[in-house]
């Protein structure tokens, strides 16, 4: 039987302020069992330990005790952790959990005192668009395709790998996209997020060949501002993708540095003066490195109401952020170290043209290093969310060629390495950058979900976890029709529009209800996160908010019944299994068979 351990995190049960300024002292509770005789809590102001004794609150009705600690804002980042004596010795509280030994500051709860982000995008649920592959208007039949172009039928098979990827043309357009709303409102999103949308050289457009206009070929600037007012007339965002890292090799400001040496677009790039050579993305030729050393590039980009940045945030474009590509490089080049400022001067630029803009980060790897510093509001959690996911959840016999590059494909684990992961990256950043990320199960640079997991009841699952646990939920277009791919080319799939009878109504069916029951549900907008348990194939947690919690069941498999104490009665919201009722030694007992996802409101 699992029972309660000292818990803290930083969701408003546990951290009512949420948006503390410097100097402010801000109170921070913690619930313990009614063991616990003394906490302490420890703080870092300017550098140096410093630690303040915690007293009782109140006390529940189970016996836990509720204490409460005052933690000074002195720092625009500042961390604490908690020191419990207990039977069994002191142990410290961190944001990994409780530790019987010393452990390094770097899991320290922390407290951001720099401007939070927008309101609205703790309740998003982001919908991805790769424009090329969703939806085409009338017109797009009247443009002629480009010379890098092989025009495909829509319903021509991707190839997934090979010379013609990232040359195959389907027409989607913006005017597209536009006329398919009514699909993502049936689904349940409110955020739409469009990958790069400025003229390039391949279907994918992160080759940009210019920043001040639309691609014609997607209907223009014109066909930006109708998909715009489209989406905001539903009370919905937009966000663009923005290549802060490269520009392509057809960008005018390159092909300017390449036909004059004088040009003041060379300093834009990192040329070699003696071999006349330049810098690109991992060696890609087509997509030449920016260089933020460059205060060119710095005005280009940032100042002004018409710079890279600021331009499509206003009327009558007005995204409403970016998501800004291969975050992880941009400014990052040998001793060049320009990415924690970069990040910070584009965020800047960002919330001068609208105060409520979302900057977020692509990370493929560990992004740990590069949040709570002013910059990105949040990243996409590929290591802390899409790869323990579906570790645990990847079908017997599934071999796919990598994951984002990793050889090997993925490697099978249980739902403890799963948890472990999870809980490692999210314990490294505030709890502010982890429920601001987003969390994916998949998108155009990887494989389909469907793929991963094999079949619709283990996607269930998967897609469960991504509305119930802290974040922002994205999802790739098609994925809510049990679209495949075995990659990030061949996940690049035209929606079927016109072939119904390859979606897997199921499927969307399942993703629109659990939608529908994260905007329900506050906790599981607004919720801290406490687990409970996890085995091999079973992963249990609890939301909790001020206006009430939900349990959460996520089994892979059927296995060994989980039993719960101190839980009380629930009532289940999703997945149709009984409601809970404690038995006589006050605990619920959860179902055991699997694949399942099961969901109930505390009560």
């Amino acid at each position: 039987m699992s029972h309660m351990q000292a818990h803290h995190d930083g969701s408003p049960l546990y951290v009512p302020q949420q948006a503390p300024r410097l100097g402010e002292v801000v109170p921070v509770f913690l619930r313990a069992p009614a063991g616990v005789r003394r906490i302490h809590v420890r703080s870092t102001p300017d550098g140096e330990p410093r630690f303040t004794a915690a007293v009782v609150d109140r006390r529940t009705e189970n016996g836990d005790v509720w204490w409460r600690a005052d933690v000074l804002v002195r720092n625009p980042v500042t961390t604490y952790r908690f020191l419990l004596d207990a039977d069994g010795g002191p142990r410290w509280l961190t944001a990994l959990g409780e530790c019987g030994h010393d452990v390094p500051d770097a899991t320290d709860f922390r407290l951001l005192a720099y401007d939070p982000p927008p309101a609205w995008a703790r309740d998003a649920v982001v919908y991805q668009i790769f424009p090329d592959r969703f939806a085409r208007s009338a017109a797009a039949a009247d443009r002629p395709a480009p010379p890098w172009a092989m025009p495909c039928d829509w319903d021509t098979p991707v190839v997934g790998r090979g010379p013609e990827t990232p040359h195959q043309f389907y027409g989607g357009d913006l005017d597209g996209i536009a006329a398919r709303l009514d699909h993502l409102e049936r689904l349940g999103v409110n955020t739409v997020y469009l990958t790069p949308i400025f003229p390039a050289r391949s279907n994918h457009r992160y080759d940009a060949a210019a920043f001040d206009r639309v691609d014609p070929l997607l209907g223009g600037d014109a066909a930006l501002a109708r998909l715009a007012a489209a989406v905001h007339a539903r009370g919905w965002r937009l966000i663009g993708d923005i290549t802060s890292n490269h520009t392509g090799d057809g960008h005018e400001w390159f092909t300017a540095a390449v036909a004059d040496v004088a040009a003041p677009e060379r300093e834009l790039y990192y040329f070699d003066a003696e071999a006349g050579d330049y810098e690109s993305w991992n060696g890609v030729k087509s997509l030449p490195k920016l260089n933020w050393g460059s205060a060119e590039l710095r005005r280009r980009f940032l100042d002004g109401p018409d710079s890279v940045m600021g331009r499509w945030l206003r009327p009558p474009y007005g995204l409403d952020g970016w998501r800004v590509d291969v975050a992880n490089m941009t400014g990052r080049r040998g001793a060049d170290a320009y990415t924690h400022e970069v990040a910070a001067l584009l965020r800047r630029a960002v919330v001068a043209a609208r105060p409520d803009g979302l900057v977020l980060a692509e990370h493929g790897h560990d992004y740990t290093r590069d949040l709570d510093a002013d910059g990105w509001h949040g990243t996409m959690n590929y290591p802390g969310f899409t790869d323990p996911i579906w570790s645990w959840l990847v079908a017997d016999g599934v071999r796919l060629p990598n994951f984002l590059g990793v050889p090997g494909g993925v490697r099978r684990r249980d739902g403890s390495a799963a948890l472990a992961t999870i809980r490692g990256f999210a314990s490294l950043v505030s709890w502010r950058s982890y429920t601001h990320s987003w969390q994916l199960l998949g998108s155009h640079d990887s494989a389909r979900i469907r793929s991963v997991v094999g079949d619709a009841a283990r996607q269930e699952v998967a897609a469960g976890l991504l509305c119930t646990l802290p974040g922002t939920p994205m999802i790739f277009a098609g994925d809510e029709l049990g679209l495949r791919g075995e990659n990030g080319e061949a996940s690049r799939t035209p929606m079927p529009w016109d072939r119904s009878e390859s979606w897997d109504a199921d499927t969307f069916a399942r993703y629109r209800a659990l939608v529908a029951l994260r905007r329900a549900q506050p906790a599981l907008r607004h919720g801290g996160l406490r687990w409970l348990h996890a085995d091999a194939d079973a992963l249990v947690f609890v939301r909790e908010a001020v206006e009430g919690g939900v349990l959460v069941l996520a089994r892979r498999a059927p296995g060994v019944p989980v039993r719960l104490a101190g839980l009380g009665s629930a009532d289940n919201v999703y997945g149709g299994a009984p409601g809970l009722a404690p038995a006589a030694d006050g605990a619920v007992t959860l179902p055991a068979d699997g694949p399942t996802f099961q969901v109930w409101r505390l009560v």
